[in-house]
């Protein structure tokens, strides 16, 4: 139900009930103003994109926590990862606006401040792809028509290039770990993520099949260590070099089923922050292997595994990536010998066909041919 009636000051008060049975009035100087407005409304509920004006009140700050309580299928790493991303660069921005008044153009102008800050590029995608989900959530309940954080240009993800050991170098910086020999073994020919390598129980091990069971993952959370899942919920049968299998065996030899394969110096849990200032980045620099991280002997993991002839199926059940195209999307410079094979084998198909094609003909060259009289 809607009317425009004209107001004693000579404004045009335009009104409508909405469905939820809610009065909702404007004033206009000009009558075609009104009647204009009614019509949009009368169109997006036709359309189906209708937003209640008042649902849009709620300021950012209010919402985003209550957005937050809803995420249950996130990780605690994940959880913990967003709010920061919320308190120290959305809320302090936006939290005072009611989420109808955040504008694509306010939204542009936060990621270019960001920027100027010299804030990492990374660091400015992942703030505005947490903004872009409130906002879309904030759609979702009807509380906007359309997501101001979409198509906002974002800084280009320039990734460093990746690191990929050979066996000698790997061998030098296992050397250089000491006791940590091992962990640096484990790390750089399973491929195992460091959280998945220090949640490995005895239990996990299987010296017989040679595979390690990945089922847990162990993650700092404001100061703590959670256990939980390995990244994207994924468990998976590792397999194992046979020249490390027996030392592992040694490493699981007197401990309980449920014990950690390794640990700290004074037991408990290996923390990654702790390992490399203690271990990792002393070893790098007594190999003499220049700039490296803990993560990138999970890319040599697979570089090595490719070069031993795994396909990219193989590689991507052994690092348990969702699916084969992520495994591709990461590592497709990996397999560009594949594709050397592959134009290889076309052309020695195809040379071979030519040449029997060939002998063929001369085959048939080679016979007379004697017609009935």
């Amino acid at each position: 139900m809607a009317s425009i009636v004209k107001r004693p000051n000579g404004q045009w008060r335009a009104r409508y009930r909405d469905l939820a049975g809610h009065e909702h009035a404007r004033h206009f100087r000009r009558k075609v103003d009104a009647t204009r407005w009614l019509d949009s409304v009368a169109a997006a509920v036709e359309a189906g994109t209708y937003v209640d004006p008042d649902a849009g009140r709620s300021t950012l700050a209010e919402y985003a926590p209550l957005w937050l309580t809803r995420q249950v299928h996130l990780k605690p790493s994940t959880r913990s990862r967003y709010a920061a991303l919320m308190r120290c660069h959305i809320v302090p921005t936006f939290g005072a606006l009611p989420l109808a008044k955040i504008e694509r153009s306010a939204v542009a102008a936060w990621v270019l401040v960001m920027i100027d800050a010299g804030l990492a590029g990374p660091t400015v995608r992942h703030a505005h792809r947490v903004l872009h989900m409130i906002l879309n959530a904030a759609v979702d309940d009807g509380r906007l028509a359309r997501n101001p954080a979409s198509r906002v240009k974002l800084p280009r993800d320039r990734r460093r290039e990746k690191r990929f050991l050979t066996h000698p170098e790997v061998a030098a910086l296992a050397d250089a770990a000491g006791p940590d020999r091992l962990v640096v073994l484990v790390l750089a020919y399973c491929g195992l993520r460091f959280g998945e390598l220090a949640a490995l129980r005895v239990r996990n091990v299987d010296p017989l099949r040679r595979r390690l069971q990945i089922q847990e993952s162990a993650t700092e959370v404001d100061g703590t260590m959670v256990f939980g899942t390995p990244k994207s919920h994924q468990c998976r049968s590792v397999p194992v070099p046979r020249s490390l299998i027996d030392e592992l065996a040694a490493a699981c030899a007197g401990k309980a089923p449920s014990d950690l394969v390794f640990t700290a110096p004074q037991g408990g849990v290996l923390w990654l922050r702790n390992w490399r200032r203690r271990v990792f980045d002393s070893a790098v620099t007594a190999a003499g292997l220049g700039e490296l991280t803990p993560h990138e002997l999970r890319h040599t993991a697979a570089s090595l595994a490719v070069a031993a002839g795994a396909n990219v199926k193989a590689v991507q059940r052994m690092l348990g990536h969702a699916s084969a195209a992520m495994t591709l999307d990461v590592y497709s410079g990996l397999f560009d010998d594949d594709l050397d094979a592959v134009a290889d084998r076309l052309d020695a198909a195809a040379r071979a066909a030519r040449e029997l094609s060939a002998s063929q003909r001369q085959s048939v060259s080679g016979h007379v041919i004697t017609m009935p009289r």
